[in-house]
Order: structure tokens, then sequence, then C-alpha cells
């Protein structure tokens, strides 16, 4: 009988080590398998921030961009190729989301230290949390033990993400469809306290909503966005003019004050059900923190790819 006990206890032992799962994320996954993980990334992160504090933002909404098709699998760093049509084109992310080279440099970096053991997908959301903290958010313990994707969806993408056009109703049912609830939407969109927009994503706003402090319109916004389709378009506006690199909650005060650069985003404060929450994350940041981080890990969770399911990409823009 001492044979087999031996088996299963090697079998144990290669489970523990390796961060074998059942289906089930842990903030532990790599504690033994990849030891340096964390400050690797960290190193990483810090560096491409201070070279260009825009990157944070980049970084976590790449993140989130990831998550909110078919889960977080790492999908949106798949390159398209003659036989594969990715992600990266669907008019969400098209010449929007950015930050690739980055994750390149934390794989490679990854890879030195632990090779053939971390995903793409947890990559990632560990480097989301240090963006965010890195900026001034909060820390939290990040849930690990995803699987890479070996494919990615167009449609999905075109489909899922909520677009800055998107009403109240639709950016809450999007969120819906993921498991999220509204509070999970408003803390989660509070992300835009840090980053910035292009122009075609807020002339409608500026030029035709009337929910938009006038002054604020004409002196700020105006002069970057011209009015005519094509002229512009890639002109750049920070998220939240008062602190536009530092993550707060000066995103909600700007609501209240109906300065939201996104037709989105005001929509969060105008009249309607959410009122009360920005109301509440505006005055109290430490409520903010904690409902973001809350909604965060609760996004982490989306759909996961764990144990044999997907695989870990050697290379983040393709599959092995």
């Amino acid at each position: 009988m001492a044979l087999p006990n031996n088996k299963f206890a090697y079998l144990a032992l290669f489970c523990f080590l390796l961060g074998c799962t059942n289906g089930q994320l842990s903030t532990n996954y790599y504690s033994y398998s990849c030891p340096n993980l964390f400050p690797t990334i960290k190193h990483v992160v810090g560096s491409a921030i201070a070279k260009e504090a825009r990157m944070g933002a980049s970084l976590l909404r790449l993140f989130f961009h990831d998550c909110f098709v078919n889960g977080c699998d790492g999908s949106i760093l798949l390159d398209d190729t003659p036989t594969f049509t990715g992600e990266k084109t669907a008019k969400p992310n098209n010449n929007s989301v950015r930050g690739f080279e980055v994750i390149d440099q934390i794989k490679s970096a990854v890879e030195k230290v632990c090779p053939g053991i971390v995903s793409c997908a947890d990559i990632l959301a560990i480097t989301a949390r240090d963006s965010v903290v890195k900026l001034g958010g909060p820390n939290w313990d990040v849930k690990l033990g995803r699987k890479d994707s070996k494919t990615a969806s167009l449609q999905d993408a075109n489909n899922d993400i909520p677009p800055p056009t998107s009403n109240l109703s639709n950016l809450t049912s999007k969120y819906a469809a993921k498991g999220l609830s509204t509070q999970d939407m408003v803390a989660l969109s509070g992300a835009h306290t840090i980053g910035q927009a292009r122009c075609t994503n807020f002339r409608d706003h500026i030029y035709n909503d009337t929910n938009i402090d006038a002054s604020f319109a004409r002196t700020a916004l105006l002069p970057v966005c011209p009015k005519v389709n094509g002229s512009g378009d890639n002109n750049l506006a920070p998220l939240d003019f008062h602190t536009p690199t530092t993550f707060d909650n000066s995103y909600f005060k700007n609501l209240v004050s109906m300065r939201g650069l996104l037709h989105s985003d005001q929509e969060l404060f105008n009249g309607g059900s959410t009122d009360s929450l920005v109301k509440s994350y505006s005055s109290s940041s430490t409520a903010f923190f904690s409902d973001f981080v809350s909604a965060m890990i609760k996004m982490g969770d989306i759909s996961p790819l764990t144990g044999l399911n997907g695989e870990v990409r050697k290379n983040c823009r393709r599959v092995n």
C-alpha cells in the first residue's frame, strides 16, 4: 500500500508546487511555482508608467476589454494572422486600446524568472492592479489561475463592450450580462478618473447633449475637438480634468458638476437610478475604493479558463 500512497503524495506535491487548480482561482496560485512574479511585474509596470503616466489607464483598460469578451482569457492580446481575426480591430478597440508592448515586456520578464508558468490572462489581471496602485489607488489581492484562450471573437468584442454613446439602460444591461451589478458598473466606471479619450468618442456629447456644463465644454473641450467629423478625431482630452493621472474620486465629483467627458459617463448622474451612488462616491473616496476593489475582483471572475482548459501562451500575441 505504500507505493500508491507515495504516488498520491507526489501528485499532491506536484500540484502544490505548480499551482494546480480544480476550476478555482486563488490569490496564492503562483506562490511556489513563481515566487518572484509580483515584484517582476510591478517593476515593469512602474517603469512604463514613469515614462508615460497615461499607460496606467491603458493597462487597466486592457483588462476590462479582455474580461468583457468571453471572460478574462487574454483573447484581446492575440494578433491577427492571415487565417485568424482577433479582437484588436473591433470598433471599441481599434486605434483605442494600447499598451500591448508593455504586456510583451512583462511577459518576457516573467518568462525569465519562471518559464511556461504564468498565463497572459493572469498578467493582465496583475498589471491592472499594479497600475491602479502606482497611480494612487487601492491595493487588493489578485485571484489567479487563469489560462489563455486559443481563440478570440471580433463579433463579441463589437457587441459586448459598452460604447461611449451608451445610455444608462444600455450600460446596466451590458454589465448585467456579465454578472455585474449596477453598483459594480458605477464603481468600475470610476476607472475613468485616469486616462484620456479621443475626440471622436466625446464629440457628440459636447456639441449635441445638454447635460454638460457649458463653460467647461466651451473652454476645455471645443478647442480640442472640432465639430466636423474627420477633423481632429484623434485629439485627446483627459477623462478627469482635475487629476488626470491620479486614481481618486474626482471622476465622480466631475459628474456631479456635469463635467463628464463621455456621454456614457454623464449618464451615471443624469436624474436616474445611479445618481445616489455617484454622490456617495464623490463625497467618499473610501466608499469608492472599497466598491471598486470588490467590482474588480468580481470582474476578474468572469468565465476564466482553468485546469486543462486553454493554455499558457509563450507569446501573448499568438497561440502556442
